[in-house]
């Protein structure tokens, strides 16, 4: 896979570390993305896309040197490797163990043929017009990315992997008297394209259309402060967004967090447990090794309603004196790692969904978002709800849509009075983008109650 042996990776961290580093790693890749969307049953974009090089990194204290090289040859390796050695260092040179790469873990997985691909598409078109004859537009996408890894640190660990990721994409547009709307919604999976059958395609088509449909008599109403219920599984991205970013510990590190200088203090009702998890199989925030080469693992952020730990990379893990939470990840060779989450979620806790709207008075049952803004850090959001209905007297009534809900995350988590027994992971095509990095992710939450948010 890539052309160079143990002892010439040896020999390329020893000179990144000639200035006196602390630390350094070289971050190997060999990428192929491929995708092909269908609109209106004809191919409207094919892409096919390669990434290989190499990212090399040296570690001095807080301060980090990074280059990276698309030539791998042992003489452009040396001199990408001298140029991140030449920030500012102290001390001398370090002798370096002996490398212990791990072997690839995964056999590599064969990415599907265009023509596959195609026939796939046709069949996802051809099935919507039939599911609804309101259907107009049908726009699907498969997108594939093959990516193999081999890593290799100063303290003479490395491993190398296969990390295979496939999405399919689904957007439909009906039309009714005159009336226009559409329905989206996506499956995106750390695997090959066998998880795309004709039961799934038939889940995802059902959903997009009946989403348009639902839209069609949905109403605005008059906003205000008011009791929120998000729904399970999809509203996790209000936990990634408002609140999951804030638990990173370079904005703790830098004191820009709101959750700075909390660990080990009660932030939420102790009924209320959040995780962040790298070892779901197969999910888009798995991790078998993160991109620093720490083993992937599931991290308590708050246990009970206490702060137990922050999502840590190796520079922060060693800021405070703890061990790294394998949340280093990167988009790619040409990029530093940075800590970034997996996959977030509340545990479930006992009530039941029918329970929690049953105790709402008048306020929002929050089905489905779409795009919002979070001030990262702070945690002040706003969010678009796409679909969602009006709570009156314990019944869902009215069907709502496009309709905003504003609050701050950590304010928000502190009003969270009652947790459903109905945790979801959402499976939706997710990327996190932060720093100009996009990593895939996922997120999840059982229904819940927020005592109030202000929806507009």
């Amino acid at each position: 896979m890539f052309p160079l042996s143990n002892e010439q990776l040896y020999s390329v961290l020893s000179t990144a570390l000639s200035k006196g580093g602390e630390y350094a790693d070289v971050f190997l890749e060999d990428t192929r993305i491929s995708s092909l969307e269908l609109q209106d049953g004809s191919v409207s974009q094919a892409q096919q896309v390669m990434l290989y090089g190499a990212g090399i990194r040296v570690v001095q204290g807080t301060q980090t040197g990074y280059a990276y090289t698309m030539d791998l040859t042992p003489e452009a390796m040396h001199q990408a490797a001298r140029f991140a050695g030449s920030i500012p260092c102290k001390g001398s040179a370090i002798e370096i163990p002996a490398l212990k790469p791990t072997p690839l873990l995964t056999p590599e997985t064969p990415m599907l043929e265009p023509t596959a691909s195609k026939r796939i598409l046709l069949n996802i078109n051809r099935r919507a017009h039939e599911i609804s004859p309101l259907v107009v537009r049908v726009k699907a996408t498969i997108a594939q990315r093959m990516q193999n890894v081999t890593f290799v640190s100063s303290e003479g660990t490395g491993f190398s992997d296969n990390r295979p990721r496939t999405t399919l994409f689904i957007s439909v547009v009906l039309q009714k008297e005159g009336k226009t709307q559409m329905g989206f919604g996506s499956r995106m999976y750390q695997r090959g394209a066998e998880f795309i059958t004709s039961e799934l395609i038939e889940e995802l088509l059902q959903e997009t259309i009946q989403q348009a449909l639902f839209l069609f008599d949905a109403k605005q109403i008059v906003g205000g402060e008011m009791p929120v219920v998000l729904a399970a599984g999809s509203s996790g991205i209000l936990m990634h967004e408002a609140i999951g970013h804030a638990f990173e510990a370079d904005f703790i590190r830098t004191g820009e967090s709101i959750f700075t200088g909390k660990l080990g203090q009660s932030i939420c009702d102790s009924h209320i447990t959040i995780v962040d998890d790298g070892t779901l199989p197969y999910d888009a925030g798995m991790l078998r090794y993160d991109d620093e080469g720490i083993p992937g693992q599931r991290t308590v952020l708050v246990e009970g309603g206490i702060l137990n730990s922050y999502l840590h990379d190796r520079i922060s893990a060693r800021h405070f004196g703890v061990q790294s939470t394998g949340n280093g990840r990167r988009e790619s060779f040409r990029h530093m790692p940075l800590p970034r989450m997996r996959s977030t979620y509340m545990c479930a806790g006992e009530a039941t969904e029918e329970d929690i709207i049953r105790s709402v008075k008048r306020g929002i049952y929050a089905q489905t978002f779409t795009n919002g803004q979070v001030q990262i850090g702070a945690g002040d959001f706003t969010f678009f709800m796409k679909k969602g209905w009006l709570i009156e007297d314990g019944h869902l009534t009215t069907p709502l849509r496009d309709m905003n809900i504003i609050g701050n995350g950590p304010q928000a988590l502190q009003h969270i009075s009652m947790v459903g027994n109905n945790l979801k992971i959402d499976h939706s095509a997710g990327m996190c983008g932060k720093g100009g990095q996009r990593v895939g992710v996922s997120q999840g939450l059982p229904t819940v109650l927020v005592d109030k948010l202000v929806v507009g």
